[in-house]
């Protein structure tokens, strides 16, 4: 027994090691993974599209940059249709805060007055410390590399496929079939959750553009595309987007009205959003539970920032597949999903209502 329980206590040793080799190894090599993983999604994102094009007689080499120009020129575009608003709203940008401040040392004059019965409080300009501009230049040019490298990606990914199934084919041990399944289910979560999402961001684009057009907010197509994409992250994106939409709404203008009236649309929009167009357009596709949603938005945040965040949840499903493939980790598939014993739940509903008759028949 002694001995048993030793082996089972290395075991699980080696297990925690092992994890967190890996989270020190996914957090120090996020420059070279973080592109990696977002080409892999994007592959299989647009394999069908590459694979039509191949199939009407398109070299693949000419398949594969024809889908590119395709989505790059559909990405072009829709920055292009956004410029202006992003210009004007650039050069709102000293209005917005010198409003900013004369509404913030206007309420830390009134709260130093309450507090310390008039003394001086510091203004909103001295709270704030300005940004690293060094860092800064850092960042954005470490993103534009990213964003350069991963069409390369895509393309060498799309144009190797074959030799990367024919390499999992014999990297198995347990024969073909096996992995072709792995591979078609790893990529139907892949696709359908990007396809999904894609279609859910659209639907949520155009309602949320209408919500702010009536409204009255100047940048209404920018806000609405910018919500729509920060509804990718579930939970932390919509809070910290409607924040900043409430708060664009409250510097710029002079009535209590219109941030209310914001925050109880976007509060109308989340629900109609999380009620009815995701269960419809997206339904099961990642059939991942709640909380495993929320930890690997967490974990995600925690080794790669936003990326991580949006990342992390295919692969909290590819996860899920990958367990439920293999026996002696099928119970952690099942702990990751979101199927709910309903036989169970009915047995106890059945006992319970059985025992309740009982009781009504015993005599007072």
């Amino acid at each position: 027994m002694d001995s048993l329980r030793i082996l089972h206590l290395q075991k699980t040793a080696y297990s925690l090691i092992i994890l967190v080799l890996v989270v020190w190894i996914m957090k120090s090599g996020s420059v070279i993974l973080i592109p990696l993983f977002w080409a892999a999604f994007f592959a299989f994102a647009l394999y069908p599209v590459s694979n039509w094009l191949e199939e009407k007689g398109f070299p693949r080499a000419v398949a594969i940059v024809l889908t590119l120009i395709l989505i790059t020129s559909l990405a072009v575009f829709l920055f292009y249709s956004l410029t202006d608003q992003v210009i004007g709203l650039i050069k709102d940008i000293p209005d917005i805060k010198a409003s900013f401040f004369k509404k913030v040392d206007l309420y830390l004059e009134d709260f130093g007055g309450f507090i310390q019965g008039g003394s001086e409080m510091p203004s909103a300009s001295d709270l704030l410390n300005p940004r690293n501009l060094e860092a800064a230049l850092y960042e954005t040019g470490r993103s534009l590399v990213l964003l350069g490298v991963m069409p390369l990606f895509i393309f060498l990914m799309l144009f190797y496929k074959d030799f990367f199934s024919e390499f999992l084919r014999k990297l198995s041990k347990d024969g073909e079939p096996r992995v072709l399944i792995f591979i078609k289910d790893s990529g139907k979560v892949i696709q359908s959750y990007l396809l999904g999402m894609l279609l859910v961001t659209i639907i949520v684009s155009i309602i949320s553009g209408l919500v702010f057009y009536f409204l009255g907010i100047k940048y209404y197509l920018l806000f609405a595309v910018f919500i729509a994409v920060m509804n990718l992250i579930p939970y932390v994106g919509v809070i910290f987007s409607s924040l900043l939409l409430v708060f664009y709404v409250l510097l710029t203008t002079d009535s209590m009205f219109y941030p209310l009236a914001t925050v109880f649309l976007l509060w109308l929009i989340q629900f109609v959003e999380n009620n009815f167009i995701t269960p419809v357009v997206v339904g099961g596709k990642v059939r991942v539970n709640a909380f495993a949603v929320i930890l690997a938005i967490l974990v995600g945040g925690y080794i790669w920032g936003v990326s991580g965040m949006i990342l992390f949840i295919p692969l909290a499903g590819l996860l899920k597949i990958t367990f439920e493939r293999i026996p002696s980790l099928a119970a952690y598939g099942y702990l990751l999903g979101d199927v709910y014993p309903v036989i169970e739940k009915r047995e106890n509903f059945y006992k319970a209502f059985i025992r309740l008759i009982k009781q009504k028949k015993r005599p007072s």
